[in-house]
């Protein structure tokens, strides 16, 4: 697990002027300048004035080689800002040509950006690099073999820019990608807890497993009504705890869903729903690679992990419609339809999770098509008990390029999950709004007293990659926890809720 956790792109920064001789070391070079420039921001780079033809030819991007001794590839970018989404779309699009190259070293030089701005282009360039060159897994007899990038140079750098942060979220978005991606026979939820377990010991991060046997003692129905389909006996919840200091009790909790393959049980799924169902653990994914995030930043505050795995398959002994099941907190639920199990091994996770009383707690899940209806896979959906932190989610997904989009909890929404002979419906029989039934059928399973927020990864999958990431995909949820905490103080975000 090694390769997951450190990069290979080595990141320099230096104050000179880049000048022909200096670029005959580099496969690549990369120009940059601003959508209004003239003669002047051109002088600053080398044979930058032979370049206004080709400019005149292109609208935002133009491809050339230097005259030089290496005759170095060289692309011209011109870079316009504005959003972190747009700024992070800008920098794939860009790197996506000049890997296309194969050029293992690429010197960037920017001329004419205000110095703010140099940090957003590092910052964007780097984040989407290193999706860039992460390898997913592949199964192929023949791997072909390609040059990747391994070293960056930034020319005209003023002032040293602090990537700490950026290869930290790269870092965690790689792990919820990798295991995302792995196909259903490769990623079971043996396979995947001994993969995790690896993963998080370089960290000091303390690996404890809930087995059937000790969730049935601790009464988590929900969880094990799902579970009860399988084959064999190796689902379970992980508990992941990162403690940077002598504090036992978690400050954060963050859980995820983790469906390792979703048949959708005995309401089985047709052909088209089932084929990217190896992805339904996204959820989990997501919170292990926040997890290992925040903690490469070292933030100070206590973190707790919780990881529902399992599969929900097709079986003589998998539950069924109308069951009556027992959740961990003593709800009663009335099951609907089986391939709403998400929020049932959810709904005992954060149960679990809020005995320890963290002071927040954020769940990720793949949870509902309807979300995915209502925001498309380009923005993932926001659900709270605090109304104050719809604004705090909004603008973390603004800065952080992964968009959200918050969604309604008014008490009469509830009205079609109320069920006659149990506490709750497991979910509604009309499928308008499921996005919003299963949030409202999570908040029973969080005490009113903890600050609680559900992310429906709508975006956790979009054909072609979502702004810096190429894959299918996204590994969405990461880069906005840590945009979250960054501050590395979980009480500036709790005064906000």
């Amino acid at each position: 697990m090694k390769h997951l956790i450190e990069s290979k792109l080595k990141i320099y920064q230096t104050k000179r002027k880049a000048n022909l001789k200096s670029l005959n070391a580099f496969d690549h070079a990369l120009y940059i300048i601003p959508k209004e420039y003239d003669d002047s921001v051109l002088s600053k780079i080398p044979q930058g004035l032979k370049l206004k033809k080709l400019l005149k030819n292109s609208q935002n991007k133009a491809s050339s080689r230097l005259n030089n001794d290496n005759f170095t590839g060289l692309t011209l970018s011109i870079f316009d800002k504005k959003n972190s989404f747009e700024n992070l779309t800008w920098a794939r699009k860009t790197l996506t040509h000049i890997i296309s190259e194969n050029p293992n070293s690429v010197a960037i030089i920017i001329s004419g950006i205000p110095k703010k701005e140099i940090v957003t282009i590092l910052e964007s360039l780097v984040a989407a690099t290193e999706a860039l060159i992460f390898k997913p897994p592949k199964y192929q007899l023949k791997d072909k073999k390609v040059k990747k990038i391994y070293k960056f140079k930034f020319f005209q750098i003023p002032t040293k820019v602090d990537l700490s942060l950026v290869r930290a979220q790269a870092i965690g978005n790689n792990i919820a990608r990798w295991f995302t991606i792995q196909p259903p026979n490769k990623l079971d939820a043996k396979i995947y807890r001994s993969e995790i377990k690896k993963l998080v010991k370089p960290f000091n991060i303390k690996y404890q497993f809930f087995d059937e046997v000790t969730l049935k003692k601790m009464n988590a129905g929900a969880f094990l009504a799902v579970s009860q389909g399988n084959k064999d006996r190796n689902a379970g919840i992980v508990k992941l705890s990162y403690r940077p200091n002598k504090n036992t009790k978690p400050e954060l909790a963050l859980i995820g869903k983790g469906i390792i393959f979703d048949t959708g049980g005995t309401n089985l799924k047709p052909f088209s729903s089932m084929l990217n169902m190896h992805m339904d653990m996204e959820g989990s994914a997501v919170a292990l690679g926040s997890l290992i995030s925040l903690a490469i930043l070292k933030v100070p505050f206590p973190i707790d992990t919780w990881l529902a795995i399992t599969e929900n398959r097709i079986s003589s002994t998998a539950y069924k419609a109308q069951d009556i099941i027992k959740a961990h907190n003593g709800k009663t639920i009335q099951t609907i339809h089986t391939d709403a199990e998400g929020r049932m091994v959810l709904a005992d996770a954060l149960s679990i999770a809020s005995k320890e009383k963290p002071k927040l707690i954020i769940d990720y899940a793949t949870l509902t098509g309807s979300c995915v209806a209502a925001l498309t896979e380009k923005y993932s959906g926001v659900f709270t008990n605090r109304s104050k932190a719809n604004n705090l989610m909004l603008e973390a997904g603004i800065r952080s390029g992964e968009r959200v989009w918050p969604f309604p909890m008014d008490d009469d929404l509830e009205e079609p999950i109320k069920s006659e002979i149990a506490d709750l419906k497991q979910c509604a029989i009309s499928e308008y709004g499921d996005h919003i039934h299963a949030a409202k059928f999570l908040s029973h399973f969080v005490p009113k007293n903890i600050p609680w927020i559900h992310i429906d990864l709508s975006a956790g999958k979009n054909k072609g990659g979502l702004a810096h990431i190429p894959t299918d995909a996204t590994g969405f949820g990461v880069k906005l926890t840590v945009e979250l905490f960054k501050s590395k103080k979980i009480t500036s975000v709790l005064k906000d809720l």
